[in-house]
């Protein structure tokens, strides 16, 4: 019997966590009616809530539910890692534990996914419904700026709730740097994709974690993990002020050896000298994101470390995929 593991992402859901086994107790059991079995698997990210005990608690209930909870939060893309690792399946699965993603999708995703055309069923939203229109303004704006300056593809709406191949999910994991971007992780690592529309879906329960600020700062880190431009960008700025001071140099030179005006006006000089200053300490910052993001990286510290969970042991067998995924390359560049 074929089994799905489902990995869920929490942080502070305690709120929603029964809405959410409801659903997906419902799933289990549609799809043991065509023989799969589902394992589902929830990664504490340092919550300060009834969470963890929440998970313990089902956990205690039903043999088929696993927990695993960080030492601290570390973020959900830690935690997305966290959950590939651990998912033993033949198919694993991807969501949020909001029922943003409807876990009736589950069932006809892994259908498609079985039929061996494609390796992942990923999912879009239609519409942004009920999001603020900045949000949401912003959220357009990202997505079409990184189909300018990135050479992955990450479709406009896409959400995390995904279903993926062996394959596809051992791929996935032996891509082991420490800022991950999981949606442009997913495009980069290739395999074909089938998208699934679907109209916003607002969270059962509770608020969101994302804030305004937190999107910006990790919309920001998608487009440093996946993108020179900002560089480029800053180089191609400094060449045009250098090329704008050569000719205002010469538009003073010939207009004092010409008219004999004096070289008057230190106002607009001091507005000069702040935009080339502000200028500099743009680009400045650009090339400290990417010095920041080599530093982390050097450093080699685990992506996220395990306080407790009831999960077996199953390193040994990561490492074994792992390990089968890097020889295969190995043997393709040999044959190369």
């Amino acid at each position: 019997m074929e089994l799905l593991s489902i990995v869920i992402p929490c942080y502070n859901e305690q709120e929603t966590l029964d809405d959410f086994y409801k659903e997906i107790r419902k799933v289990r059991n549609s799809l043991a009616s065509i023989g799969c079995c589902l394992e589902v698997i929830f990664i504490d990210d340092g919550s300060r809530d009834k969470t963890l005990d929440k998970m313990k608690q089902l956990a205690k209930e039903n043999s088929w539910i696993k927990y695993l909870s960080f030492t601290k939060n570390f973020g959900k893309e830690a935690a997305i890692y966290a959950g590939l690792r651990h998912g033993s399946g033949n198919f694993v699965g991807l969501m949020d534990v909001d029922l943003q993603d409807p876990p009736s999708l589950i069932p006809k995703m892994l259908e498609i996914l079985k039929s061996g055309e494609y390796d992942c069923v990923a999912t879009r939203r239609v519409n942004r419904k009920g999001e603020p229109a900045m949000r949401s303004f912003f959220a357009r704006a990202f997505y079409k700026l990184m189909k300018r300056v990135s050479d992955v593809e990450i479709v406009d709406g896409a959400r995390d709730f995904r279903l993926m191949s062996r394959p596809y999910v051992d791929s996935v994991l032996s891509l082991k740097e420490y800022n991950r971007f999981s949606k442009g992780l997913f495009s980069w690592v290739g395999y074909k994709t089938k998208w699934l529309e679907y109209e916003n879906v607002e969270r059962a329960r509770g608020e969101t974690k994302w804030s305004f600020f937190k999107l910006l700062l990790y919309s920001i880190d998608g487009i440093v993990a996946f993108s020179t431009a900002p560089v480029r960008f800053a180089s191609c700025l400094g060449l045009l002020f250098c090329g704008l001071a050569f000719v205002f140099l010469f538009v003073i030179f010939f207009r004092a050896l010409i008219f004999g005006d004096p070289v008057a006006g230190w106002p607009s000089l001091v507005c000069v000298i702040l935009l080339l200053s502000g200028t500099q300490l743009f680009c400045l910052g650009l090339l400290g994101e990417y010095l920041s993001k080599t530093y982390m990286e050097v450093k080699k510290r685990p992506i996220y470390l395990c306080r407790e969970t009831n999960l077996d042991d199953t390193e040994s067998i990561i490492n074994e995929r792992t390990s089968s995924v890097k020889k295969g390359e190995i043997n393709e560049n040999k044959k190369l």
